[in-house]
């Protein structure tokens, strides 16, 4: 499959070296994903498609993903914005969306894209599926050698991402391309890391409420050890996912903001 990779300039604290966005060239080019607007981003861009992309692809409303759209739009009037719609998040950019469905189907140069709904990152994340080459391009649902941050108080949904983990894996991916970090050439090996890590911080969690009710930065700093300042808002965000979907287990509950075991 050709495909171009363009680099968003964004490297930081929470973007690590930054973003990949893909570019699917053609008579009517598919960008996956906006970037951030930067000038550099913008160059490569317009240099491999001097008219701009047809179609802009954004796989959620994160704002490394998507605040690059009101750039390109100034560039480019006529693209056309696509995503599954999050009006909260989506009206903070500046341009019109056209609304995207589960098992919508995509016409590139390259073939057909199916268009496959992946909450649990964010409510309106998607997966593009290229059946032909079995490609993946993943957007946040995966990253080798990091896991997934579930912003549990920003609409990250912990049951939602493994669900969603479960429907990638069942479409046998053997290659995928994500927002952040290298090629992964070995998907399902990376899932099952992840789900294995899923239910390791599971059983952390419950092991420190057992030992006392706690808050989560107290549980943040009995879980993670040596942690970056930078992360700790992170990993009280991953805690918090789990104990919500816990919660709705039954298993935890809270009394303000402390949480406890369910006896």
């Amino acid at each position: 499959m050709n495909v171009v990779t363009l680099h968003a300039a964004n490297p930081g604290p929470m973007t690590g070296s930054g973003n990949w966005t893909y570019l699917l060239p053609g008579p009517r080019p598919l960008l996956v994903d906006a970037g951030v607007g930067h000038d550099d981003h913008l160059a490569r861009l317009f240099e491999a498609v001097p008219g701009g992309p047809a179609t802009v692809v954004v796989t959620h409303a994160h704002s490394d993903h998507a605040s690059g759209a009101p750039a390109l739009h100034e560039r480019a009037p006529a693209i056309r914005f696509l995503k599954v719609p999050w009006p909260d998040s989506d009206a903070a950019y500046a341009v019109p969306w056209d609304a995207l469905d589960d098992g919508q189907v995509l016409e590139t140069a390259e073939g057909p894209l199916t268009v496959v709904h992946t909450p649990g990152h964010s409510p309106d994340h998607v997966v593009l599926w290229h059946e032909a080459s079995r490609t993946a391009f993943t957007g946040d649902l995966l990253v080798r050698g990091s896991t997934v941050v579930i912003p549990a108080s920003r609409g990250g949904v912990l049951a939602d991402y493994l669900h969603s983990l479960g429907r990638l894996a069942a479409l046998g991916p053997r290659r995928a391309l994500p927002a952040h970090g290298p090629v992964i050439d070995d998907p399902l090996a990376v899932i099952d890391a992840y789900l294995a890590h899923r239910r390791d911080r599971e059983r952390q969690v419950l092991e420190t409420l057992g030992e006392t009710p706690a808050t989560i930065p107290a549980l943040v700093g009995r879980i993670y050890r040596e942690l970056h300042p930078a992360l700790v808002a992170m990993a009280g965000e991953s805690v918090l996912a789990h104990l919500v979907m816990l919660e709705g287990q039954a298993r935890v509950a809270r009394d303000g903001a402390t949480w406890r075991l369910v006896r």
